[in-house]
């Protein structure tokens, strides 16, 4: 124990992911080594990450979640690294997004811009960007960002992909961003998006009025178990809920929004309207 490195967990986040995984590894008796098998690396690599030389990974993350038994708990390394690793996100996004990639069915509504999972990389970046010249992120947080949209959109592609249903106001339609080719590429991202049989696109016309259901975007998705998670956004935080009695009551509403909205068909005559006047 000469050689012990004290830790200090509120160094940084790095260092609270290497401290905690020293405290639970001490714990249960286990010396470095012996997490190092169960896991599937050195001795030495456990020793960097707990001391904070190295930085973990996804796959690290998840590899100890299961030797500790943490998997899909709130306390799992998962967790803490997509906390770490996208910490320029709102509160609850990283939370949501472990759910979305489990889903078994996405329903989506957005108001102003195009939904995060339609998105073409350079529609993307052109958003990220617009956020740097804000002053609201720097530009390594805006890389992050899109990196971890692709991410997000690379884990619908599965041999049974989740029934991704999508409302968007006309208002995403309007709202013009990074130039006219992105915006035609853009567009006719979500005409094919429409073709697909696991995809239902829908627009929300203006003329619905006061009958739109929500004012703010929501998520709401339904997992293996038939569970359903709901998140919401404000311009400052997210937050992810499954209490039903909450839950309920936005699906309830998502329903009678499909209703008021224009069909796939009619949606995608919009669209392409509007992708004329981008060209």
């Amino acid at each position: 124990m000469v050689n012990r490195k004290e830790l200090n967990p509120e160094a940084s986040p790095q260092a609270a992911f290497g401290a905690r995984l020293r405290r639970m590894r001490e714990e249960r008796g286990w010396i470095q080594d012996h997490l190092a098998e169960l896991v599937g690396c050195t001795g030495r690599h456990i020793s960097a990450i707990e001391t904070g030389r190295k930085p973990p990974t996804l796959p690290f993350a998840r590899r100890t979640d299961g030797a500790l038994d943490l998997v899909g708990s709130a306390d799992s390394f998962e967790r803490e690294w997509r906390e770490i690793k996208h910490g320029s996100l709102l509160e609850g996004f990283p939370e949501y997004v472990g759910y979305e990639g489990r889903a078994v069915e996405i329903r989506l509504f957005e108001i102003g811009l195009i939904p995060g999972l339609l998105q073409t990389p350079e529609y993307a970046r052109a958003l990220a960007d617009g956020d740097v010249q804000r002053g609201s992120i720097t530009p390594e947080q805006a890389a992050e960002r899109v990196s971890f949209l692709a991410e997000r959109q690379e884990a619908l592609v599965r041999p049974r992909p989740p029934i991704v249903l999508v409302v968007m106001d006309e208002s995403c339609l309007h709202h013009a961003v990074g130039g006219p080719e992105v915006m035609d590429a853009q567009l006719q991202r979500l005409v094919e998006a429409a073709s697909l049989p696991n995809w239902i696109l829908q627009v929300s016309p203006f003329a619905i009025g006061a009958r739109r259901a929500f004012n703010l975007p929501v998520n709401l998705l339904t997992l293996a178990d038939r569970s359903v998670v709901a998140y919401a956004e404000s311009q400052a935080q997210g937050h992810v809920e499954r209490e039903s009695t909450f839950v309920v009551p936005m699906l309830t509403a998502y329903h009678q929004l499909q209703g008021e909205s224009l069909s796939q068909t009619a949606s995608v005559d919009m669209i392409s309207q509007f992708r004329k006047g981008t060209q």
